[in-house]
C-alpha cells in the first residue's frame, strides 16, 4: 500500500496542532483537520471519510498548505465582479445622473441608457451588461400610470366585482 501523504514542516507539531484549534467556522476547520490528520499518517482517503469530504478535496488541501503554508488554505471567495468595466460607484454615478430625469416621470430605457455606458467605461458593451447594471442596482420598469387618469373609476370596480377572473373565489 502508499505511503500517506507528507506534510512540509511549515510549523512546528505543538503550533500545528494550535493553528487547527484557531479556526473560526467549519470550513477552515475541515481544511486544517485534513492537514493535521495526514500529518499524524493518515491515508487520504480515511481522511477523507472522516471529514465527510472527497479524497480529491483532501489532497488539493494538502498540496497548497505543502506550497504556500497556512496562508495557502486561506481562501478568497471564489465570487466577485472582476470583469466589469465600470467599478460600482461609477455605475452608481452614471445611474444618479439618470434618476432626476426618471423623476421628472420621463421613461428611461435601456436603449437610451447604452450609448452613455458606452461612453463612461471607454469600451463597446452589449445590452445585456446594461440590464445587468439596472438589475445590480434594483432599477426596474415602472410604468409611469397604471392606468388612465380620465378612466371612470366606479364602472373598473363593479366590473372587477362581477368578472369571472377578478371576482370572489367559489
Amino acid at each position: 500500500m502508499r505511503p500517506p501523504s507528507t506534510i512540509h514542516s511549515w510549523l512546528s507539531e505543538v503550533d500545528l496542532a494550535q493553528w487547527t484549534r484557531e479556526a473560526q467556522t467549519a470550513d477552515p476547520l475541515r481544511r486544517r483537520l485534513a492537514v493535521w490528520l495526514t500529518h499524524l499518517r493518515h491515508h487520504a482517503g480515511q481522511v477523507a471519510e472522516f471529514l465527510q469530504v472527497s479524497v480529491q478535496a483532501v489532497w488539493l488541501w494538502v498540496s497548497q498548505y505543502n506550497r504556500r503554508g497556512p496562508e495557502g488554505l486561506e481562501r478568497q471567495g471564489r465570487g466577485g465582479r472582476r470583469w466589469g468595466f465600470l467599478s460600482l460607484e461609477e455605475e452608481k454615478g452614471l445611474l444618479d445622473s439618470m434618476k432626476q430625469k426618471a423623476d421628472e416621470g420621463k421613461v428611461l430605457t435601456a436603449k437610451q441608457l447604452w450609448p452613455l455606458c458606452c461612453q463612461v467605461s471607454g469600451h463597446k458593451v452589449s445590452m445585456a451588461y446594461v440590464y445587468q447594471l439596472l438589475r445590480r442596482h434594483r432599477w426596474r420598469k415602472l410604468s409611469p400610470r397604471p392606468r388612465h387618469r380620465k378612466a371612470p373609476i366606479e364602472q373598473q370596480r363593479t366590473f372587477k366585482k362581477t368578472s369571472r377572473r377578478f371576482g370572489p373565489k367559489r
